[in-house]
């Protein structure tokens, strides 16, 4: 058998092992419910929240997007829920591998002849397919309930540029993770991050509102660039043309962000291997 054909068969090996992730995290889910009614009650009285301040805010104030003027609500909510599904999946990713030492089963799944890589993919397998689909429903459901006029025919192409950004998302969650299997803490240190991020990525408010100084590094943020993207989209109603380039900017972005984080997260691992200090908490 040619190394390629092995590479190949151990890679789909690996990948079979993903639905016993998913399945394990869909029983854990299911047996949490109020946590999960709690994040979608979340995300809806941000909704009844900025739905009143909307009738507040000057709407010339707003950017237009193909010749659409945005109100409020269809702006910030847009923001809102990229917002939350970056901050779902990016402390998943980062804290997944703290949750097996916690429990104490992070040296048993390495004992097996299962890739780290696959560890780390199969415990966010399950939120990379649900979080999007949950918080798309529910952006959905706040758009016939508030009248929000959004463009059906802009859903593909946002959905490509999240599937752009999600590696960058990714990248960011394994460096973080890196550091928190490394000093054990780090959670409080990656919502602040998060937190600044998303002051400057025009999530809540144009960009154009900030600092000039400022405005040239938030239009460089990769979590602007999407937000800006998926408001072409489903604002309006721009196709692939006008999307195309967003989504092109935003994958050196992506791929760096993913190879910086999967050699860092190799890198802890092995360090704390090494030492003897793998399942410490």
């Amino acid at each position: 058998m040619s190394a390629a054909a092995a590479t190949a068969r151990q890679g789909v090996a690996e990948l079979r092992k993903l639905p016993a992730f998913m399945r394990r995290d869909l029983l854990v889910l299911l047996s949490y419910r109020v946590a999960f009614a709690a994040d979608l009650m979340h995300i809806a009285v941000q909704a009844i929240l900025f739905s009143f301040i909307g009738k507040l805010v000057d709407p010339a104030r707003l950017p237009a997007y193909g010749g659409t003027q945005a109100t409020y609500l269809q702006f910030t909510i847009i923001g809102v829920v990229l917002t939350l599904v970056s901050a779902l999946l990016l402390q998943r990713v980062a804290t997944a591998v703290r949750q097996e030492q916690l429990i104490g089963t992070l040296e048993a799944l390495l004992a097996t002849p299962t890739a780290p890589t696959t560890i780390q993919a199969g415990s966010v397998a399950l939120d990379l397919l649900f979080i999007p689909i949950r918080m798309g429903a529910l952006l959905g459901v706040v758009a016939l309930t508030f009248g929000l006029d959004l463009s059906l025919g802009g859903v593909p192409p946002a959905l490509v540029v999240l599937v752009a950004y999600v590696p960058f998302l990714w990248g960011l969650g394994l460096t973080s993770a890196a550091a928190i299997v490394t000093f054990r803490r780090g959670t409080g240190a990656l919502a602040a991050g998060m937190g600044i991020v998303g002051i400057v990525s025009g999530a809540f408010f144009p960009l154009s509102l900030l600092p000039s100084w400022l405005q040239g590094v938030a239009e460089a943020n990769p979590v602007a660039i999407a937000l800006e993207a998926i408001r072409e989209a489903l604002i309006g109603g721009a196709g692939w043309g006008a999307i195309g380039p967003e989504a092109l900017v935003m994958l050196p972005a992506s791929v760096l962000s993913l190879l910086v984080g999967v050699t860092a997260f190799r890198w802890a691992l092995a360090r704390e291997h090494r030492r003897g200090t793998l399942g410490l908490y």
